[in-house]
């Protein structure tokens, strides 16, 4: 599939006349807990000829393709990229640090991995996570019978809350690295553990009855958050030339190669 994934990225450039700065995998795969049937779900930033930026008409700064039942795959313009990475954006986050790389030529991706941290909106990462979680958990673990494979997709995002606020960095991508965090109680980390098993080793995990302890462990987490972020107070910490100029300057060269 690798190779799949990379021929399509070439055809994406020449089909668009772009060059393809870096391409890597998002979702359940990047996560760590993908299931039999998901699909690959390939995120990509993209740069095009200066003359491109140059021009009074509102140009579309997304490349998108229909989903099939194998291949998800889309991506931002590189100045669309670099105006969301201001504002934090947890998406563009954790494509910069997916385990899963398809394509990278580290012209922009080093610089953005390395300020990342320095830049950082705690508050605008954790209203993401706590909107993902909360909605999440809404529409999949209430009631006596949940799926029960969606408790990663509300753990993910409240283990993220807590990673920043106990570390005030970019939280990992990998399921597994956000249970290594200190304080976690060993009760809830057996729990969960055993539900990844199951997971990892292939099992479709659909209607079960509801883990209590999961269930209370999400309620409490979300009323945390939700008077946490309210109390963050945060400066401006983002040099927008800065960013200009890495933007100018990546243009330049990826066009030179």
């Amino acid at each position: 599939m690798q190779d799949v994934i990379k021929e399509k990225l070439k055809q994406i450039e020449n089909e668009h006349d772009v060059k393809i700065l870096f391409a890597v995998e998002s979702g359940s795969r990047a996560w760590g807990f993908p299931s039999k049937d998901s699909d690959y779900d390939v995120r990509f930033v993209y740069v095009h000829r200066k003359d491109w930026y140059l021009s009074i008409d509102q140009k579309r700064d997304v490349i998108e393709y229909p989903i099939n039942d194998l291949l998800d795959l889309s991506g931002w313009d590189l100045k669309k990229a670099l105006n969301l990475f201001a504002k934090s954006n947890p998406a563009l986050l954790e494509w910069l640090r997916s385990p899963i790389v398809y394509y990278d030529d580290l012209t922009i991706s080093v610089v953005l991995r390395k300020i990342g941290n320095e830049i950082l909106s705690k508050k605008a990462c954790i209203y993401h996570y706590l909107h993902m979680a909360k909605g999440n958990y809404r529409d999949y673990l209430q009631g006596e019978e949940v799926k029960i494979k969606k408790y990663f997709y509300v753990l993910r995002p409240i283990l993220a809350c807590m990673w920043i606020q106990k570390y005030n960095e970019i939280p990992p991508v990998l399921f597994d690295e956000l249970l290594k965090m200190e304080g976690l109680e060993q009760d809830f980390l057996e729990e969960v553990e055993k539900l990844l098993i199951r997971k990892k080793q292939g099992e479709e995990l659909d209607l079960e009855p509801r883990k209590k302890a999961l269930n209370q462990f999400i309620e409490n987490n979300i009323q945390i958050f939700e008077e946490y972020v309210k109390g963050i107070k945060e400066s401006n910490k983002v040099n927008i030339e800065y960013l200009s100029e890495l933007f100018r300057t990546t243009i330049e060269q990826s066009w030179e190669k």
